[in-house]
Parts: structure tokens; sequence; C-alpha cells
């Protein structure tokens, strides 16, 4: 018999997923698991401290990095609690309402660190394309404008979500395939028509993960155009080694979540479960931890910066 989220919000809940296999082992588990954690937090804060105390870094390149790091902290922040539960308490029950809420800061803030890898490459094409405007093109209240905007739409899409789950009814099998609450995961045990959320999760995937894609590969398309058009081969490197770090993060970023994306949408039932384990946390997990990492390790004066601040006597 299917369960009425609307009528029974608040006693209907899901079933979180473990990893196959190892539902016994939490304590082994939770260790890797708390380790990205423990690793994402630091790196982040860590960005974000050293672009807020440094002056030098005042500049539009490392004011979107600190942007990227918040959005990491907000999307390790939303799957944490879940992930708490699951690994280290072996709690796997989840509320229908405290799902619903998670996979809106989940999605919001998934958007919204596109939607800065996005402006990062907007960032990286106007220093390459036009150096001497670039400064007076990508000012502080104009970089502080685009960071309101890009809150603001993540938000205003995601808000109609757990409105449009509840008034669904569900199959009494209710194991959801993560350790955590997404979108198409919950969709699929829905017992009523789901054609409304999925047009809606579609419109939304597609006006902004599908959008912010396109203008990346467009934004590094002029990149291209630009450097090809430089007489000498060292010079054509010297761009390019800036778009390092953000080509990276992208990679890192998309590609676990196109091939998820994908999964979800035309999905085998002889397709293993670690599959989505593997691609979800590879997503969800990876990126917050690795971003400072690679920032900091490809960009020479951010990682003078924090050398300086973590040994001050010894340089």
């Amino acid at each position: 018999m299917a369960i009425p989220i609307k009528n029974n919000a608040s006693s209907f809940f899901f079933i979180l997923m473990d990893l196959p296999g190892l539902e016994a082992s939490h304590c082994w588990t939770a260790i890797p698991i708390c380790s990205i954690y423990v690793l994402s937090l630091l790196g982040n804060i860590t960005i974000m401290y050293v672009v807020k105390s440094v002056p030098s870094l005042h500049t539009p390149m490392y004011l979107f990095l600190s942007m990227l790091s918040m959005a990491d902290l907000g999307l390790s922040a939303s799957t944490l609690p879940s992930m708490t539960a699951v690994f280290l308490l072996g709690q796997r029950k989840v509320g229908a309402t405290t799902c619903f809420m998670q996979l809106f800061f989940i999605h919001t803030f998934s958007v919204i660190e596109s939607a800065v890898l996005l402006a990062m490459a907007f960032d990286r094409c106007v220093a390459i394309r036009e150096p001497l405007r670039y400064a007076t093109i990508l000012t502080t209240k104009r970089i502080g404008a685009i960071g309101l905007a890009i809150v603001t739409r993540s938000v205003a899409l995601h808000l109609p979500l757990p409105v449009l789950l509840g008034r669904l009814q569900f199959q009494p099998v209710n194991a959801l395939c993560h350790s955590y609450c997404v979108h198409p995961d919950v969709l699929r045990l829905a017992s009523s028509s789901t054609l409304v959320n999925s047009g809606f999760g579609l419109f939304i995937m597609l006006s902004t993960l599908g959008m912010d894609t396109v203008l990346i590969l467009l934004s590094y398309v002029l990149i291209l155009k630009t450097v090809l058009s430089i007489a000498s081969n060292a010079e054509k490197l010297k761009p390019f080694n800036t778009c390092i770090s953000h080509i990276c993060a992208v990679l890192l970023f998309y590609t676990p979540l196109v091939s998820l994306s994908m999964i979800h949408r035309f999905r085998k039932k002889n397709l293993p479960a670690q599959v989505y384990m593997l691609l979800s946390y590879l997503h969800f997990l990876v990126p917050p931890m690795l971003n400072p990492i690679v920032y900091s390790v490809k960009t020479k004066h951010l990682r003078g910066c924090i050398l300086k601040i973590l040994h001050p006597k010894k340089l």
C-alpha cells in the first residue's frame, strides 16, 4: 500500500544505504569518511582565512576561490549529518521531512558550486582576453553581485523540491541507493505520478548544471582562440598555467555528476549498487577535499601565502 507523505510526513521514513557488504564494519568505514570531512573542513577554512587575511589576494581570482571554498563547506555540511548517522552510529532511518530538507541543501550547494566554477571560468577568460581592462571589468562590487545572484538562483530554483515531493505517495519498500538523500533517488521510490517532479528536476538540471557546462566550455574556446593567436610558444603556456587548477576543479565536479545523473535517468536494474555509491562519493565528498589541495599546489602565490601564515618565522 502506498503511503501518502503529505498526510504522514512526520512518521514516514527512508532507509539510507550503507556500503554494500560492509554494513557491520561501521568503525572501519567511518575512519576514511571522517578523514575526508576533516581534510575538507581544514582545507577550505584555510583557503578562506588566507584570502581574507592577505591583501594581495583580494583579487577576483582568489575572491571566487573563497566562494568555491564556501560552497564546498556547504556541500560537506549537507551530507555530514546522515553520513555520521550511518557510519558512526549505525542509524540508517531518516524521516521524510529531514530527508527532503537534506536533498534541498545538497542540490542547492551543488548548483552554487557549479555557478562559482562558471564565474571562475569567466574570470580566467576576461584575464586572458582583456588583461588591461581586467580590474575595471571585475570590480569587487560586481563580484559581490555575482555571488548574490548565484545564491539567489540556486535557492529559488530548489525551494519547490520539498513541496513537490511532499505531494507524492511512496512505496512501502523505501530503501535509498545512497547514505544521504538526493532528488532522483527519492523520486524513484514514488508510487504516484512523478511527471511534474521529473520535469521540474530536468528543468533545474538543464538550466543550471547544463547551462553552466556549456558556458564553461564556451569560455575555454575563447581562451584557446586567444592563446593560439600568440606567436611565441613559451608565452602560450603562461595563460594555460593559470587555468590548470580551474580545469582540475571542473573535471572533479562534473565528471562523476554527469555519470551519476545519466545512471539515475537511464537506470539499469543489473547495475551493481557499488557503482552508485562510488559515483556519489566521488561527486559529493572528493571535490571539497581536493579543491583546496589542487589550488594550493598549482597556485604559487597562494601556496606562498599559506606557508607564510603557517610558518612566519621560517619565511
